[in-house]
């Protein structure tokens, strides 16, 4: 089967993602976050060979049904880099390449309760954690939920909200929630009102940015000298990471000085691109 079949989209930044990564034939690169295998693709089209990362079981088994050569897959987060890399007995990489944009499929499919359009279970886990957004809804103190959102959702109204959601109690579905944070903020602004809210819960749930930190701490351990780590984020929260883990860790030198957006065009095919910002940066050392 081609590497194009089965494959579902292009990824945001698609082209200079693969750019910044430096892709070199016969090279070993770790896509961190396999979704639709769109980068994989790409990479194995340029002669690359790829460990290819995904907590989603879904995910790992639409790739692996490609049976696409050259191509290792690992059903973890990627915060377990480096773990899953020694049993698989690779020492070093020529590359590590993570797109944090949720996976359509995630959205699209009502079961993971990510979507506050579509209704489905409350609950927005991207793996088999244990942890999911109902159980948090449902019976976190009224503080403590104000401060996931206010933290991981950025959200002014975040007391407010809180405060709803704890009044309306039980919360089973995606649509009933949205429903409260909609009441709770008394107007539409641009954009769905829950949108902050979701994001909120999502990223806590799944400790996306903690995830994250390891992910990078564990790539400045996996890359061989010259290798590059390339990042795409999606909100103001892992950028800020992005931009300072690698401003600030010894073992890199960054690349990109203002971080890489998409084209005018992209944007306007692709409203999910607007907020996309890709930055890169180098092991040092010299390549061998």
């Amino acid at each position: 089967m081609g590497v194009e079949q089965g494959l579902s989209h292009t990824p945001v930044l698609f082209e200079a993602a693969l750019e910044w990564l430096d892709v070199r034939p016969g090279g070993l690169y770790v896509d961190a976050t396999l979704g639709g295998a769109g980068h994989t693709r790409g990479i194995l089209e340029r002669g690359g060979e790829v460990v290819a990362f995904d907590q989603d079981p879904q995910a790992v088994e639409r790739a692996r049904a490609l049976k696409l050569p050259k191509l290792r897959l690992v059903q973890a987060n990627f915060r377990h880099l480096t773990a899953e890399l020694s049993q698989l007995g690779v020492a070093q990489v020529d590359g590590v390449l993570a797109d944090l944009g949720v996976s359509s499929y995630h959205f699209d499919d009502p079961e993971r309760g990510f979507s506050y359009r579509l209704e489905g279970p409350l609950d927005m886990r991207m793996g088999e954690g244990e942890l999911t957004a109902e159980e948090v809804v449902n019976t976190f103190d009224l503080e403590d939920i104000a401060d996931i959102l206010r933290t991981y959702g950025e959200e002014n109204r975040a007391y407010r909200i809180a405060r709803r959601i704890v009044e309306a109690r039980p919360i089973r579905t995606t649509t009933q929630l949205a429903e409260v944070v909609r009441r709770a903020t008394g107007f539409r602004e641009a954009g769905h009102p829950a949108r902050r809210t979701f994001q909120a819960l999502r990223i806590y749930v799944n400790d996306e940015l903690g995830a994250l930190r390891e992910l990078m701490e564990g790539a400045a351990q996996a890359l061989r000298p010259g290798g590059r780590l390339v990042v795409i984020s999606f909100h103001s929260l892992e950028d800020r990471l992005v931009k300072h883990f690698l401003r600030d860790h010894p073992g890199f030198t960054v690349l990109t000085k203002k971080p890489v957006i998409p084209q005018p065009e992209e944007m306007e095919s692709n409203p999910r691109a607007r907020s996309a910002k890709l930055r890169a940066a180098e092991r040092k050392g010299e390549r061998e």
